[in-house]
């Protein structure tokens, strides 16, 4: 697929809910799959602890460029026959300016863990997805990626016009930087991370093949941003609306509500997809696209196709554990599923999607039962303290401690821990020191009263084949 684009691609969702199996199985069908690279060093050291299921974490591992940097994670994290149910998981350090050397590594290596299982077996395309605001862990996670021959990088959630630059200089392993949004800083105070490949390479390694790179955008003022002001070439765009699941950009102009209290998008929101051809770039729209009709309209717009996310992410091959995949399902049958936009439930001030569901974190009782900590910190801000350092405090932290950073009280209101919930989303909770477990928050996009519509008949559940198949109805 190295001269050719693919007519769907599988959005990456949460916490590995587009996790490598999901996303080589889209592929092995000659669309695009792509797997989340939000928190994989956490998930590679869960996955271990658990006793590395299938021993699929250790058979990449084992063809990993570096050998000893490989064999000192299962050393550490591997646990045979898993640890037990009781016993929390153990802690990786927390992602700052100045990352160590040895969370690095765990970033390289749980992105290439992703990105060669999901290759495996066959020689079409996998991408990852990158939320750009969880800035500190860019750098070594996408060096990782490379490293494992990631076809294309996806990136949403901010304005990533240094992603390119980064893409280049890794493909000849050279070091990269990458610039840090600090609250508070002045505007001639500018932060970076940083990272060299030759601080943890093993020997040489060959020149590696460059990704391409497609921004997730909400509007046509960003897609010129990106190709004025970005560092190196941008390959395409995926256009995104606000019916799309997980964090969405916010409204355009002043922020107003509806009755449910959920953001009002109006026509400053929309895209114009004729402007966008005049480009001259390829395009994915996304959000709402999950039907042959769709892709045929996107297509005779000059589009390249669609993204996908809800309609995959309660497939049978999703990471979701079936728990609620199949809760999920159930409601989207009955019509009784509903998908609430909260404004306040990140910590990042983006809107969030969330799905409805009975012992969720979308009920009141249960978000108020659980007790706040921050342990996971891919959602903290980054903020400048009256000494010149740098500090991180996230909403969603105890009230007390985030105050006493300087954040105020009313940002903490409704604020609901993503970074563990999605991770209890895919059955890799965290217990805590009073014995808890953390509870999942599913997020979902608008369509998921529809997606009864991909079962086939006579079954409970559909495949990644069965959408597929549903999209490109238009070829039959």
């Amino acid at each position: 697929m190295a001269g050719a684009y693919p007519k769907i691609i599988q959005g990456g969702m949460g916490v590995a809910i587009s996790n490598w199996h999901l996303a080589r199985t889209v592929s092995k069908l000659g669309q695009l799959g792509v797997v989340s690279g939000v928190a994989l060093e956490v998930l590679m050291v869960r996955r271990l602890q658990e006793g590395d299921i299938g021993g699929h974490i250790r058979r990449a591992l084992e063809n990993f460029p570096f050998r000893d940097m490989a064999r000192r994670a299962v050393e550490k994290y591997y646990i045979p026959g898993g640890k037990a149910d009781d016993k929390p998981f153990a802690a990786i350090p927390f992602h700052k300016q100045a990352g160590s050397k040895k969370l690095h590594e765990l970033c390289v290596l749980g992105n290439f863990v992703e990105v060669f299982l999901a290759r495996e077996g066959h020689d079409g395309a996998v991408g990852i997805n990158y939320l750009e605001k969880i800035q500190m862990p860019h750098l070594p996670s996408i060096y990782g990626a490379m490293l494992a021959g990631v076809g294309y990088v996806v990136m949403g959630a901010g304005i990533p016009i240094m992603i390119p630059g980064v893409l280049d200089s890794f493909c000849r392993h050279e070091p990269a930087s990458y610039p840090l949004n600090v609250v508070g800083a002045q505007s001639g105070d500018k932060r970076f991370t940083r990272f060299d490949p030759r601080d943890i390479m093993e020997g040489d390694h060959p020149p590696l093949e460059r990704p391409r790179f497609l921004p997730i955008i909400a509007s046509n003022v960003l897609a010129m941003t990106m190709l004025r002001r970005s560092n190196g070439k941008v390959d395409g765009f995926v256009i995104e609306g606000p019916t799309a699941g997980g964090h969405n950009a916010p409204p355009r102009g002043k922020l107003q509500m509806n009755e449910l209290g959920e953001p009002i998008y109006g026509e400053r929101d929309a895209v114009d997809l004729g402007k966008i051809r005049e480009l001259g770039l390829p395009f994915w729209v996304a959000g709402g696209c999950a039907s042959a009709d769709k892709l045929r309209e996107v297509l005779a717009v000059g589009g390249a196709g669609i993204q996908v996310g809800t309609a995959f992410a309660l497939c049978d091959e999703s990471g979701m554990s079936q728990e609620y995949r199949s809760a999920l399902l159930q409601q989207a049958v009955a019509g009784t599923a509903r998908v609430f936009t909260d404004p306040l439930a990140s910590p990042t001030g983006f809107p969030f999607k969330v799905a409805q569901l009975e012992g969720t974190l979308s009920e009141q009782d249960v978000y108020l039962s659980r007790t706040r900590v921050c342990n996971l910190g891919y959602l903290r801000e980054t903020y400048m303290k009256d000494d010149g350092s740098l500090g991180y405090r996230c909403a969603s932290e105890p009230v007390e401690i985030y105050i006493a950073k300087g954040g105020e009280e009313s940002a903490t209101i409704g604020r609901k821990c993503i970074c563990n919930s999605l991770v209890s989303n895919v059955g890799l909770p965290q217990v805590l020191k009073d014995g808890s477990v953390e509870k999942p928050l599913l997020t979902s996009g608008d369509d998921l009263l529809e997606i009864a519509r991909f079962i086939p008949e006579g079954r409970t559940s559909y495949t990644a084949r069965d959408v597929i198949t549903r999209l490109l109805e238009l070829e039959t």
